[in-house]
């Protein structure tokens, strides 16, 4: 006779049904797992072995033989202990075969008999609810689950024994019941800010239109600062978003006491980071930080000293929305729909610029240290900001700066105007960086001055068509946080203006 269990194989944030099999016959003692398992899945034979000796429980002195169908899928994780201990267990006549055919299972489970948490029980949760089935899984992963439905039978049990007195009817588990981790207040707030009015409004209009911005200034000019701060001027996350952003942190393990947050992610990873920690990769093909970041901002401090390589890397996601990772028997899709906010110095030295300062390798110096970065990624960035340093007179006079809050309502304005621009037009973009250039073109109708303006500086300045359709963009965003129905000349001249206030970085793209 042969017991089954279902659980799940995953391919990025997918999770595909896996059948767990269990034979008990005649023949030399022990237990074999087949169907293309990795190391941590062949050694789960211990594990289960010790977490059934543990909860009273002895292995048949016959031969078991596990199968994980279909056997060509590669299976990876600890995630399949729970699974075949349960088939075993079955086929053992422990707890009754037929309660395991309503539910998907995954769990680790410890030595003694204690079931671990998991990696991507909330994929694994939406995949069980799509095929009308419940989900067992650790209870300290109880409450990332319950997300997929309200109405969805799920059992947390905290062990081997907690979950055979269930079946049995001798204490019964209860739902895990679902939870956010709200944003917590009092944290970074623009108002601490001194200076920096230009900046500051810059990163104003990136939080409001979604768009990258770069902060090119010398070392102490506050440029870190800033970047910290553009999270507490963004809306919260929209229930799809969350959705999203909880199912890569789930498979990738982030999601502590299985509470979701509503705060868009913030990366900020070294710039000694490799191309496969931004982009994702390795041996299992894990989100990279490009990927943990979807619908939140990934900040580059000392941008020109990521390696090219990497840097480079990211044009795709950028671009696309979307990191495609390659392998020979497998690809797997991660959504990277990032705001991207990069910081940097003028040059080697940090001081290129400043008055009264000369570089004593001349203009190499930052010619040579802004070249590190290419133009098809610079073309890529909407806004580049000089951030100058900030003088000891901004610093001693009485702060008058904005608090976060106030900027946050007028980023909520102009977005609500985007998300009901778009969902009007049946489109699935949500801010105006993230709207194709087909769209831009039908909704961003500048006046005859404005027109004016940008075909005389597309043709000064030699844009690309990517820079146009951008500048376009940055433009409407000002519209949206004006409440203006069209892109007027002062609007077109102001995102001009970011596009090439840092001209040897112009000269570069």
């Amino acid at each position: 006779m042969v017991s089954r269990v279902t659980t799940v194989a995953f391919q990025g944030i997918e999770a595909v049904n896996v059948d767990v099999q269990v034979m008990i016959a005649p023949g030399k003692i022990g237990m074999h797992i087949v169907g293309l398992a990795d190391k941590a899945v062949a050694e789960s034979r211990e594990r289960v072995q010790a977490a059934l000796h543990a909860s009273g429980l002895s292995m048949p002195p016959k031969k078991v033989t596990v199968n994980l169908a279909p056997a060509d899928l590669p299976k990876e994780g600890s995630h399949y202990d729970l699974p075949i201990a349960l088939a075993l267990m079955a086929a053992l006549g422990a707890i009754p075969g037929d309660a395991l055919e309503a539910y998907v299972v995954l769990g680790e489970l410890s030595l003694d008999g204690t079931i671990a948490a998991v990696a991507g029980v909330l994929p694994a949760a939406i995949s069980a609810n799509a095929i009308s089935k419940g989900l067992i899984c650790p209870k300290a992963c109880g409450g990332e689950a319950a997300w997929a439905d309200p109405e969805m039978d799920i059992l947390a049990p905290a062990s081997l024994i907690a979950l055979a007195n269930h079946f049995k009817g001798t204490q019964v588990l209860s739902r895990p019941i679902a939870s956010v981790r709200e944003r917590t207040s009092g944290g970074a707030d623009l108002a601490d800010i001194k200076g920096q009015e230009t900046a500051k409004r810059a990163l104003e209009v990136a939080a409001a239109g979604g768009h990258n911005i770069l902060l090119i200034g010398p070392p102490g000019s506050g440029k870190s600062m800033l970047a910290e701060r553009l999270p507490s001027i963004l809306p919260p996350l929209t229930p799809k978003e969350l959705l999203e952003v909880s199912m890569i942190a789930s498979i990738a393990g982030e999601l502590s006491d299985g509470k979701l947050s509503n705060a868009r992610p913030f990366r900020a990873p070294h710039h000694s980071a490799s191309m496969a920690a931004l982009v994702g990769g390795g041996l299992k093909a894990r989100p990279g930080e490009v990927s943990l970041a979807h619908n939140g901002v990934l900040f580059l401090d000392e941008f020109p000293e990521f390696s090219p390589q990497a840097l480079d890397s990211l044009r795709q996601p950028l671009e696309a929305g979307e990191t495609m990772i390659a392998r020979v028997n497998h690809r797997v899709s991660y959504p990277s729909r990032i705001q991207l906010i990069a910081a940097m110095n003028p040059c080697r030295c940090g001081m290129a610029g400043e008055p009264g300062h000369t570089c004593r390798r001349g203009e190499r110096c930052a010619s040579d240290y802004q070249a590190r970065i290419s133009g098809p990624l610079l073309d890529r960035i909407d806004l580049r900001i000089q951030v100058p340093a900030v003088s000891a007179r901004d610093l001693i006079q009485p702060s008058k700066s904005e608090p976060s809050e106030v900027v946050a309502e007028r980023v909520a304005n102009a977005r609500q105007r985007q998300y009901a621009r778009y969902e009007e037009l049946g489109v699935s973009s949500t801010t105006n960086a993230s709207a194709s250039s087909a769209i831009i073109e039908q909704v961003a109708i500048a006046d005859a001055g404005g027109q004016a303006l940008l075909e005389e500086a597309a043709n000064a300045m030699q844009f690309s068509a990517r820079a146009y359709h951008r500048i376009l963009k940055v433009a409407l965003t000002l519209a949206d946080l004006d409440g203006a129905e069209n892109i007027g000349r002062i609007h077109l001249a102001e995102a001009i203006s970011y596009r090439v206030s840092s001209a040897p970085l112009a000269r570069v793209a």
